[in-house]
């Protein structure tokens, strides 16, 4: 099977995943699409940029009662135009949120799991380890403006070791790289508009691998910035 067809039927699967986990007694929740541009820089390559789009679900099982928090679960789907030279991610997540009047803080377990694309220098292909995390981002949102449908969200983690696996394409010549530190910060601002809602987000990411011979070149150090816009449904 090709890679590119492999990749869009594991997608569909994941978004089939995402809607049949949701219960019948949600009480609150939003599916919605971003669409942008991302731009990559590993190592010392120039960055590259590519046309992004994100699918994304949140869903409220259990609502907040007598000062507990809403317990949410989740999901999202991120795919370049060229998942050749850009990572492709699938994530699932849960975790409490604490409203307090306007404001609500909490956090989320999250399973993170990033294609990450080859790369060609002189002529050498590196086929990078896959990578699998482990990420507890913490989860900040204010509502503000006339009826409160205006909001404000930030959300970031700093990134733990990952498991490696080794792509479907090819073995990898080397051991898997050492991880050295890593962290995600993303930014929203968005507005409700009855059952529909728009936004606008920007996210940084960086992983940095210790200099070795199992990270040729640096070529796994990976510096991300993505800006996106969406639009979903509220309900």
């Amino acid at each position: 099977m090709r890679p590119g067809k492999a990749l869009l039927i594991r997608t569909y699967l994941f978004l089939l995943f995402l809607l049949a986990a949701v219960p019948a007694y949600c009480q609150r929740g939003t599916i919605g699409v971003d669409v942008g541009q991302v731009s990559d820089k590993f190592g010392a390559l120039a960055p590259i940029t590519a046309p992004d789009l994100g699918l994304n679900a949140q869903f409220t099982v259990i609502p907040a009662k007598d000062g507990s928090p809403n317990v949410v679960v989740g999901g999202e789907v991120r795919v370049s135009s060229d998942n050749a030279k850009h990572a492709t991610e699938f994530a699932v997540f849960g975790g409490p949120l604490f409203p307090w009047g306007n404001f609500s803080a909490g956090f989320n377990v999250e399973i993170r799991k990033i294609l990450l694309p080859s790369a060609t220098v002189d002529n050498v292909v590196l086929n990078r380890f896959n990578m699998e995390l482990l990420e507890l981002p913490i989860v900040l949102k204010y509502k503000f403006g006339p009826g409160k449908r205006a909001f404000v969200q930030a959300q970031g983690e700093p990134e733990f070791t990952p498991r490696f696996r080794v792509s479907v394409a090819s073995l990898n010549p080397v051991a898997h790289p050492n991880f050295d530190y890593g962290y995600t910060v993303r930014g929203s601002l968005g507005y409700i508009f009855g059952k529909w809602y728009a936004k606008g987000s920007y996210e940084t990411r960086y992983f940095k691998f210790i200099a070795n011979p199992n990270n040729p070149s640096n070529l796994y150090n990976w510096r991300s910035n993505l800006i996106t816009g969406g639009v979903g449904l509220v309900f």
